[in-house]
């Protein structure tokens, strides 16, 4: 993991945000066209890193996998076809690809798919809507109760997950920063008793405010952290 986040940040970054869909919102036969046209807006995966923001509309750079959802056949509304979908048959990886082009141009960006999906058999928690066929699939309500399945098991999902270097990280570890300046250390004699010495804690601390001015944009952080820190 050392080796794989040192390949996705650069220029002083250290640091990557999870987003994770589990299970990813796909219906059962669609192509990855079809998914994808669903979520031109905003991306269908969530952010699992604590900070407030949960919309990321740039990043440096990103790797994402999608497993279970790889059908190759063309969109089912070829006259109604997306600006950013494929003019042509293209791979499952370069049709992720392109729609993350589309959502984070400029970012690097690395696309894989693989055909196998996440195995949800017992004695995976069953904590999922009933709503999802035992594929991991969406259906409607409608669907959902001609089945009438109250007591199925779903089997297997379609995931996606994704790590990203982008500038939300700047207000994650901005704010950690504020955190820590904001506690009186001094009165928390085992902290330096462990043998942290407060030289080391304030470097440390200067460290901590400078890797998160690397996520630092013009146009994705959202105010200065350094006029907080100078209060």
């Amino acid at each position: 993991m050392v080796h794989f986040a040192d390949s996705l940040t650069f220029s002083g970054r250290k640091v990557l945000a999870a987003w994770a869909s589990l299970p990813f919102p796909a219906f059962p036969g669609s192509s990855l066209p079809d998914t994808f046209s669903a979520h031109q807006q905003d991306v269908p995966w969530k952010l699992l890193s604590s900070w407030r923001e949960q919309k990321v509309s740039c990043c440096f750079a990103q790797s994402v996998v999608l497993r279970g959802v790889c059908k190759e056949r063309p969109s089912s509304s070829p006259g109604q076809r997306q600006p950013w979908l494929p003019l042509r048959s293209e791979s499952p990886e370069q049709v992720l690809q392109q729609y993350l082009h589309t959502h984070f141009p400029g970012a690097f960006s690395t696309a894989h798919v693989l055909r196998q999906p996440c195995d949800t058999q017992p004695p995976f928690p069953q904590f999922f809507s009933p709503l999802l066929t035992r594929q991991g699939f969406l259906q409607d309500k409608a669907q959902a109760l001609l089945r009438n399945e109250p007591n199925r098991d779903v089997q297997s999902i379609p995931v996606l997950a994704a790590l990203q270097a982008c500038p939300g990280l700047h207000q994650l570890l901005s704010g950690l920063c504020r955190d820590l300046r904001a506690r009186n250390v001094r009165r928390c004699s085992s902290f330096f008793t462990a043998g942290v010495e407060q030289e080391d804690f304030q470097e440390a601390l200067e460290e901590l405010r400078a890797l998160a001015q690397c996520y630092e944009t013009g146009f994705g952080a959202g105010g200065s952290e350094d006029e907080a820190d100078s209060d």
